[in-house]
């Protein structure tokens, strides 16, 4: 996404290398006469694990879009975060169909021997040897999620946002996914949207509970 469409949808202050924080400050949006999110506000420690609950439709999609840029707010700003320094996994997959399973997960990164040695790699720990030349489109919905989930991690970016990242995973491959991004978190932060309590205990950090007024978040738990 050009720097200048990200920068102009939402406003964004503070100089992001002075900031320890990802900071976003009375928020509020509207989606014609519902109200989402209602001069919210809240802080993250940057390098943490910030996992994000609370009931569908209660705005942590949202509030994740406007935090990235996505979508604009109709009230508030964000600072802290540098828009060419994120990466995503959305509740879609979006890779590009006609790619393979490796170049999909390494396509944020230069196309080197190197690069491919690292692809190779991470789709070994999410469980997916033997499936790299396979192109996108002939993927599994799980194999697809994973080649996702191995693309946001190896992105060189410092903040990572997931929206329901392990959805539509069995168990066995929901936990080799939730053992990929923890190990591969080092020096970055990560922002989940989940429903799943199990989800959020593994991968440790803070756990909040979004709750349906929309002034504040509910600290559920924290794990150091």
């Amino acid at each position: 996404m050009p720097r200048d469409s990200f920068w102009n949808r939402t406003r964004f202050e503070g100089t992001v290398k002075q900031v320890e924080k990802i900071v976003a400050s009375n928020i509020t949006k509207r989606f014609g006469e519902k109200i989402v999110l209602n001069d919210f506000s809240l802080a993250i420690e940057k390098n943490s694990v910030f996992c994000l609950m609370g009931p569908s439709g209660c705005g942590k999609t949202t509030l994740v879009r406007i935090m990235t840029g996505l979508e604009k707010a109709d009230a508030g700003f964000v600072s802290g975060i540098d828009p060419e320094r994120i990466s995503f996994v959305f509740q879609e997959d979006r890779l590009i169909s006609h790619l393979s399973a490796l170049t999909n997960a390494i396509l944020p990164l230069k196309n080197t021997d190197e690069n491919k040695k690292r692809g190779m790699d991470a789709l070994r720990m999410l469980g997916l040897q033997g499936e790299e030349k396979k192109r996108a489109r002939n993927l599994s919905g799980g194999m697809a999620r994973r080649v996702a989930i191995a693309r946001a991690m190896l992105a060189d970016a410092d903040i990572v946002f997931m929206d329901e990242p392990f959805k539509g995973l069995d168990s066995e491959n929901r936990e080799k996914a939730i053992d990929f991004v923890k190990a591969y978190a080092k020096d970055k932060t990560l922002i989940v949207v989940t429903h799943s309590a199990f989800e959020a205990e593994k991968l440790g950090g803070r756990v909040f509970v979004m709750p349906d007024s929309q002034n504040n978040f509910e600290k559920m738990g924290e794990n150091e």
